[in-house]
């Protein structure tokens, strides 16, 4: 399977998860379409509407086909899952969606035994690589499920988030196992 493959294969099951337009009160990253906050949207400059500004109306207006750039730049090369074994890639696409792509860095390197640096090269690639997938994902997921637990917000969002990472553990675990597997 092909990167374009890998990343067509896990843009749709991370969207299932980002959902449509929120602007809920308690959540830090404000209006929120399909997992592109109001600042992202700013940042890349994303004007939907044609007003001349980036305001919730273009958020909310967001597309998948307008969304998939963010997502390929922003996080899919940025956290450079191109490069990872099939399963981890989803799982550390994903984390890096949610969580930011330093995070997701310092995770993988936690999961794969490496020093933690929040960039994800040579040495954490080769190190992900000798792993077991599956192993790596599980760690991941333990890792991650004690970060969202540790979040002031879990109370509110915890049981969304952690229903989240078992969905995109099931999944990784299966493409981990399964490389050439296409959902």
């Amino acid at each position: 399977m092909t990167e374009q493959e890998r990343f067509a294969r896990a843009l749709p099951m991370l969207l299932r998860h980002e959902g449509g337009y929120v602007d809920h009160p308690r959540d830090p990253g404000g209006a929120t379409n399909l997992g592109i906050t109001l600042g992202t949207a700013r940042a890349w400059r994303m004007d939907i509407d044609g007003d001349g500004d980036v305001d919730k109306s273009d958020v909310r207006l967001l597309t998948p086909k307008e969304a998939a750039p963010v997502y390929r730049d922003g996080y899919w090369l940025k956290a450079r899952c191109h490069q990872l074994p099939a399963g981890v890639d989803y799982m550390i696409f994903d984390l890096a969606v949610n969580s930011g792509s330093r995070r997701a860095a310092r995770y993988l390197q936690r999961a794969a035994g490496v020093s933690e640096d929040a960039k994800v090269g040579p040495k954490t690639l080769a190190a992900v690589r000798i792993l077991n997938p599956v192993r790596v994902v599980e760690r991941l997921s333990d890792i991650r499920e004690a970060y969202y637990r540790s979040l002031p917000t879990f109370p509110t969002f915890g049981k969304g988030w952690l229903r989240r990472l078992g969905e995109v553990e099931q999944t990784a675990r299966v493409w981990a196992a399964v490389p050439e597997l296409v959902a």
